[in-house]
């Protein structure tokens, strides 16, 4: 017979499963146990993340659950698997009598498949699409100019960055040293863990994209 806490957990365990029935493979439910958080993940439906029970807790709910302004729950906000995919996230606390965390229900959504489809009927939609955008993004750091320049570049390309083939990502890395991206300190491992690939992948074709510009430029001046 289970006690309350097993009970607990098998409830919210079941709630996971409906969950991720109903929205299908791109879905994944996660129930953490806070009291153990080295430990927390007990239970996870879904393929999305690519965890298993055992896993640590989230820095995300770390951080909630030690933050001094009792912030609460978190819905919707975006996030990227560590394959640079693009996921869209909700984490709910549930806490006891006393107001403490002791369990996360999270879902992770992977948007990158609708994204394509987004940016494959943009130019049906919006025929004026294929004019540049005459945005700009006032950022607060080097990181977030590294990652404004990115997303601009993977618009460009029309295909999120994880679902390209080799050809495209060279593409992609020609595209950003023609934007100056990686003039910036810690560029080469940001746009790596944004594309989901090593350093010495981004390093390697970065020095064929230079290596070409090098030989163009010689032709030239020929």
């Amino acid at each position: 017979m289970m006690n309350d806490k097993e009970c607990f957990f098998q409830n919210l365990q079941s709630l996971a499963d409906a969950i991720v029935a109903l929205f299908g493979r791109n879905c994944e439910a996660c129930v953490h146990d806070l009291t153990s958080l080295h430990s927390s993940l007990v239970y996870i439906r879904g393929e999305v993340t690519h965890r298993r029970p055992g896993a640590p807790a989230t820095d995300l709910l770390v951080k909630m659950i030690n933050s001094p302004e009792g912030k609460g729950d978190v819905h919707s906000y975006c996030t990227t698997s560590s394959e640079g995919r693009s996921l869209k996230s909700t984490t709910t606390l549930i806490r006891d009598e006393g107001g403490r965390a002791i369990a996360a229900f999270c879902i992770n959504f992977d948007t990158t498949e609708f994204y394509n489809a987004g940016q494959a009927l943009l130019p049906f939609l919006h025929p004026e699409i294929g004019v540049p955008p005459s945005t700009e993004t006032f950022a607060h750091s080097a990181g977030e100019t590294v990652e404004a320049l990115f997303h601009n570049a993977v618009r460009a390309m029309g295909k999120h960055q994880t679902t390209m083939n080799v050809d495209e990502k060279k593409r992609l890395i020609a595209m950003l040293e023609a934007d100056g991206l990686f003039q910036f300190k810690g560029a080469v491992e940001q746009v790596a863990k944004m594309m989901g690939i090593t350093r010495f992948t981004v390093y390697n074709y970065l020095k064929r994209v230079r290596s070409t510009n090098t030989i163009h430029r010689k032709e030239e001046h020929q």
